[in-house]
Parts: structure tokens; C-alpha cells; sequence
């Protein structure tokens, strides 16, 4: 059995000043510098959830503008061309208006020549005619 005496108590009081002197030295500086890394990962990660939710924002925001500038290629596209069928459809009326025309002066004038030559068959035949009387009637 073991029996207490004097050198117990400086055992005890030698263990409380060892425990004593470790805590100041060496458990607080430790337990400051690991409450600081939490501290500085704890704003690391709140940086880096600011950083993901403002890029995640962006991206929206890209692509809400890259869906309107489609939108609105698709409507200059579509008003383009609509005027380019307007404008086509005007260019073939006025080529149509302007083959009508054409198509009436060239009858016209066609049967200007048709009257013409017509007038002039019929003077040749009123020629012929006399020419051909004369020779069986023997005139000239």
C-alpha cells in the first residue's frame, strides 16, 4: 500500500504549475492560432460563396442577354425579310407593268407593220393585177 506523504503534495503542486505553464506557453498560443485559421477559412468560404453566387449571377445575366440578342436577330431578321419580300414583290409588279407595256407597244407597232405591209401586198396585187390584164389583153 501506498502511503502519503509530503512529497505527494509537491508532485501535486509540481503537476498544477507544469499544467499551469503548459496552458500559458503552449495549449493557449495553439488554441488562438487554430480559432484564427477557423476564423480565416470561415471567410475564405464565405468569399468564395460570394465569388460562386456573383459568377452564377453573370452567367444568368449572359444568358438572359445572349437569349435577347437572339430574339432580337430573329425579329431584324424576320423585318428584313418581310421588306425584302415587299420590295420583291414591287420590283416584279413594276417589271410586269413595264413587260405590258412593252408587250403593247410591240403589238402596236406590229400591227402598224402588219397594216403596212398589208397596204403595200395590196398595191402590189392592184399592180400585178394591171400588169397581168394588160399582158393578156396585150397592151403593153
Amino acid at each position: 500500500m501506498v502511503l502519503p506523504d509530503k512529497t505527494i503534495i509537491i508532485q501535486g503542486v509540481n503537476f498544477l504549475v507544469t499544467v499551469f505553464v503548459l496552458n500559458v506557453l503552449l495549449i493557449k498560443p495553439i488554441r488562438e492560432i487554430i480559432s484564427k485559421r477557423k476564423g480565416l477559412m470561415a471567410d475564405q468560404m464565405e468569399k468564395i460563396d460570394a465569388f460562386n453566387a456573383n459568377a452564377a449571377k453573370k452567367v444568368e445575366d449572359y444568358e438572359a442577354q445572349l437569349a435577347s440578342a437572339r430574339k432580337e436577330a430573329n425579329e431584324i431578321r424576320t423585318s428584313m425579310k418581310q421588306a425584302a419580300t415587299a420590295e420583291e414583290q414591287a420590283l416584279v409588279s413594276a417589271a410586269g407593268t413595264e413587260a405590258a407595256g412593252t408587250i403593247q407597244s410591240a403589238r402596236a407597232e406590229i400591227k402598224v407593220q402588219v397594216q403596212g405591209a398589208m397596204d403595200q401586198l395590196t398595191r402590189d396585187v392592184n399592180k400585178f393585177a394591171e400588169q397581168a390584164t394588160g399582158k393578156i389583153l396585150g397592151q403593153a
